[in-house]
């Protein structure tokens, strides 16, 4: 594990130091605070909006640049035979991988977390205009209200942006299998086609009155690309109230335990989706010429 924890770190900083990470991590911030001091004039939902806007900014920043660190992991490597003097050393091609991967999303995390900060920032300064609650009340039911908005929300956005980093991981790997084959030129567009179709698996079901063949052949598509629904949760999250201050005896509210359990099966799915995709990765890295061609 060692050797695969030196890959991690190698990996990391590799891809944070790209000048596309901080370059991205910079405009998706700006973004997020330009849209933080913006009215969005729906009759008191501007919280939510804002909330939902900033999430895909992260979502599509943050996914860009982690798409060029694992178009270019291992590709480049194999072409200009610096994987030749790595795997010299006593170090086997899955804990390459393995390394790889667990550096990207790492960078990956990290950008979620700074972006998070600041979406939590700007939703915290934002909330007293857009319930139209002053933050110089002396009145306890204001203190109430206005602390209670503020946790409310705060907790509906961080498993969202937990489901966003897996969503990422999910096509990170994909992204790091296809890189032990083709260059950035050929892999960043077939993630992207393949990020495009994982969200449009939700449309495949019901087929009751299919027939049989094409039951068959959407069972097969379904299985092989990711379905990215699952990592949206934004119905609950960020449309609705959550059950926490004095939302909590709310009967349309949703509750912490029912988010948090619905975690549980996305991470399951997603580690599950993980290993299957660096599993095929592994399978054409371990049949892979190191000397920069494939003869």
């Amino acid at each position: 594990m060692y050797r695969t924890w030196v890959i991690l770190r190698h990996t990391f900083k590799e891809a944070i130091l790209q000048p596309i990470y901080p370059l991205l991590l910079g405009l998706g911030s700006a973004i997020v605070v330009i849209f933080g001091l913006l009215p969005f004039f729906t009759l008191g939902e501007d919280t939510v909006m804002f909330r939902s806007v900033a999430l895909d900014v992260i979502l599509l920043f943050v996914l860009i640049s982690t798409l060029f660190a694992t178009s270019k992991s291992i590709f480049e490597e194999i072409e200009d035979r610096t994987m030749l003097t790595l795997m010299s050393k006593p170090v086997s091609r899955w804990e390459v991988l393995l390394g790889k991967y667990l550096g990207i999303i790492l960078a990956a995390a990290l950008a979620v977390l700074v972006l998070g900060i600041v979406t939590g920032l700007a939703t915290w300064w934002r909330i007293p205009n857009d319930y139209m609650i002053s933050t110089r009340s002396i009145d306890d039911r204001d203190v109430r209200n206005l602390a209670g908005y503020r946790y409310m929300h705060l907790m509906g956005l961080l498993p969202e942006l937990i489901l966003k980093w897996l969503q990422i991981s999910v096509l990170a790997a994909v992204g790091v299998a296809l890189s032990t084959r083709v260059s950035l030129v050929v892999n960043l567009p077939v993630v992207i086609f393949i990020y495009i179709a994982g969200n449009l698996t939700r449309f495949l079901y019901p087929l009751d009155d299919a027939s049989l063949p094409t039951q068959m052949l959407a069972w097969v598509v379904s299985t092989i690309l990711p379905y990215l629904e699952i990592f949206d949760l934004s119905g609950a999250t960020v449309y609705r109230k959550i059950a926490v201050a004095q939302f909590a005896t709310d009967p349309t509210a949703v509750s912490l335990g029912a988010i948090w359990t619905y975690m549980l099966a996305a991470v399951a799915y997603a580690m599950t989706y993980v290993a299957f995709a660096l599993g095929v990765g592994m399978w054409w890295f371990r049949n892979r010429e190191l000397g920069g061609g494939e003869g």
